[in-house]
């Protein structure tokens, strides 16, 4: 059997090991929440603004700082990267494929950067980009295994509100972060994540709450997973027994 993987499903392996098994090899997924729109708007909009830079043959002000490079020129091939149905993508030798989306790319001589935009609600905090670093690593192993070279780091560029204008528009502060990036680790994270799934499946990670309200049984698996079940919350059952 070959799976499909992207950064945000391979999250899920370093979150709990046996939710990202289930969700490969019985469909049974985490309940979903509610999804802000905010961040996905905001990607949206900042694509636009950035490609009208890309065209003009400039840089915008939040990237005035760097030197030598320059936004990624070829418009077509850059949109099938950024598509959540294409993107970024390589096949194993088994069938297995990694896959992912990127927002922008940056081009020093020969060599590519991947630029990734964040919109939070707050200042960055001393670790905040190390939540990144995962993804960022998958980005660039996807592209090398595309055979393009990349840098040895990428860039975030995080915005969150500062203040609103007399106006009444909303002012966003930005914070341009390098990030090194390990595409050794990358390397790991493909690897796991199908040994995970070929082998049996693993025990819950200690922090997982669903797994919590999980109960095993000696032959196969008869588990309610609740989310504040009693106060009328969504509930999920799997029974294979």
């Amino acid at each position: 059997m070959a799976y499909k993987f992207s950064p945000s499903s391979l999250s899920l392996l370093k979150d709990c090991p046996r939710c990202f098994w289930l969700a490969f090899n019985k469909g049974v997924t985490r309940p979903a929440g509610i999804f802000p729109s905010l961040p996905s708007g905001m990607d949206k909009i900042l694509k636009v603004y950035f490609d009208t830079f890309r065209d003009a043959g400039k840089l915008p002000p939040s990237l005035s700082s760097l030197k030598g490079v320059k936004l990624f020129s070829d418009a077509s091939l850059l949109s099938a990267w950024r598509s959540n149905f294409k993107g970024l993508q390589w096949t194993d030798p088994n069938g297995n494929l990694f896959r992912g989306a990127v927002d922008n790319i940056l081009q020093k001589g020969s060599k590519l950067i991947v630029l990734d935009y964040k919109t939070r609600g707050f200042p960055l905090k001393s670790d905040t980009a190390a939540h990144y670093q995962d993804q960022m690593d998958i980005y660039n192993q996807l592209l090398r295994k595309n055979g393009y070279k990349t840098e040895d780091y990428a860039y975030l560029l995080f915005y969150h509100p500062d203040k609103v204008l007399e106006n009444g528009d909303v002012a966003f502060h930005t914070d341009l972060i390098k990030l090194k990036i390990d595409v050794k680790n990358a390397e790991r994270i493909f690897k796991k994540a199908v040994e995970v799934l070929k082998a049996k499946m693993p025990k819950a990670s200690e922090e997982c709450a669903w797994c919590k309200w999980c109960g095993e049984r000696e032959r196969g698996i008869d588990c309610d997973i609740r989310a504040g079940i009693e106060s009328g919350f969504m509930y999920v059952k799997y029974l294979n027994s």
